[in-house]
């Protein structure tokens, strides 16, 4: 049984007209004699509406009702697609979570697919249905309604790829595909025709919205390939795959850049083993995430300077935290708000010598200054002042010929 897995993104079905045309889509692929899983998200703006709904009735939510609301939006999105699909000839119907069931652990709002069982939707499928399943939830062993996290649709159609063994999976959403980097930032931005898993992982954690990190990595687990294409064009999107699967790429795959950073800077910290330690974990314990670290030691050994990045939305709860910290010392507390993470990604660059020369040459050039650096295997982070971002995005993607 040949089995296509297509997933269909809140903007994709946002109004009657689109989920008419995806109806449109769904069927080209039936006629091609393809056994379909279809998955859709929540039409955009209503899982946003739900909670602010939510918010207004308490601030203090209850998790497991949390689920049971905001899961309510892909039931409506699935009923329609199958109610136009019906009114096109075609046997379908709608399938929650529960239904299928797709089973989860228990954590809710951010619960991770565990089991999904097969033996209806294979019946169904024999049958010649089109099932359209709701995405980015599930149920737990307590019979509750759990979701998956924001994005968490494309987590629903991976995983379902995965138990279906199906030959493919295609992320249907508003833009055409991965491009080199955001097209709004850059005119000259070019759609990526291939990348491996890794690539975009990075891409994808770094700023690049096109799908959440987590659900690349459950791809990237489960070996499975992804499609990401547009609804509304008939054009090639981009195929995430195997590192092997890819000939004849360029050094440098992509530019990623970020917006809402901070930096934080402790000026005269007190020096003695465990002092990072003790600094950054009351921020782990508070969901803070730090990401690039940079440690400055004096000339005589007995402090540090000690710089990190964090959101800017955790700005205030980290001040609070590391004032109150009573198991570090240090002289003066920094706050940067005014900075952007620029970053190059591609696994080229493993074989590749003097790919960190070139990036920085090409930012002096630009009279550009770092102020942080963080490397991966095949990323390279480093910290700006806001202002310079979008020369930066120009000079690095004309740097490693990205335009070509």
């Amino acid at each position: 049984m040949k089995i296509v897995v297509l997933k269909f993104g809140g903007t994709s079905v946002g109004t009657i007209d689109r989920i008419k045309k995806v109806a449109n889509l769904i069927t080209n692929y039936a006629k091609k004699k393809y056994k379909l899983i279809v998955v859709s998200s929540a039409m955009s703006g209503v899982t946003n509406d739900l909670v602010i709904k939510s918010k207004n009735i308490s601030n203090n939510f209850s998790d497991s009702e949390y689920d049971a609301l905001v899961s309510s939006g892909e039931q409506v999105a699935c009923s329609l697609i199958a109610g136009r699909l019906i009114h096109k000839g075609y046997k379908s119907r709608s399938w929650m979570g529960w239904q299928v069931p797709i089973i989860t652990d228990n954590k809710h709002k951010y619960a991770k697919i565990n089991q999904i069982y097969k033996t209806k939707i294979i019946k169904y499928l024999k049958s010649g249905g089109i099932p359209i399943i709701a995405g980015f939830q599930g149920v737990n062993a307590e019979g509750r309604v759990t979701t998956i996290g924001r994005g968490g649709s494309d987590a629903s159609a991976i995983m379902l790829a995965k138990f279906f063994k199906a030959e493919r999976c295609i992320i249907y959403t508003d833009v055409e595909g991965v491009y080199t980097t955001d097209p709004k930032k850059l005119k000259k931005a070019k759609k990526i025709r291939v990348i491996s898993y890794e690539e975009m992982l990075e891409m994808a954690s770094l700023g690049a919205k096109v799908m959440q990190p987590v659900s690349i990595q459950d791809a990237r687990l489960s070996r499975i390939d992804v499609e990401v294409k547009s609804s509304f064009k008939n054009k090639p999107g981009t195929l995430i795959t195997k590192r092997k699967n890819i000939i004849n790429r360029n050094i440098i795959t992509g530019i990623s850049s970020t917006q809402n950073d901070a930096k934080v800077t402790l000026v005269g910290v007190k020096d003695r083993p465990g002092v990072a330690a003790s600094i950054f974990k009351p921020l782990s314990e508070s969901s803070i995430n730090v990401d690039m670290v940079v440690q400055n030691i004096s000339a005589n050994g007995k402090e540090t300077d000690l710089t990190f990045t964090i959101k800017n939305e955790d700005l205030r709860k980290t001040r609070r935290i590391t004032n109150s910290n009573k198991k570090i010392k240090f002289k003066k507390l920094l706050f940067d708000k005014n900075v952007s993470k620029v970053s190059i990604i591609g696994v080229g660059m493993i074989t590749t010598p003097g790919v960190t020369y070139r990036m920085f040459q090409a930012l002096a050039k630009h009279k550009i200054n770092i102020q942080v650096i963080s490397t991966s295997e095949i990323k390279i982070s480093v910290l700006i002042n806001k202002i310079n971002i979008n020369k930066a995005i120009d000079a690095l993607h004309k740097e490693f010929k990205l335009e070509v």
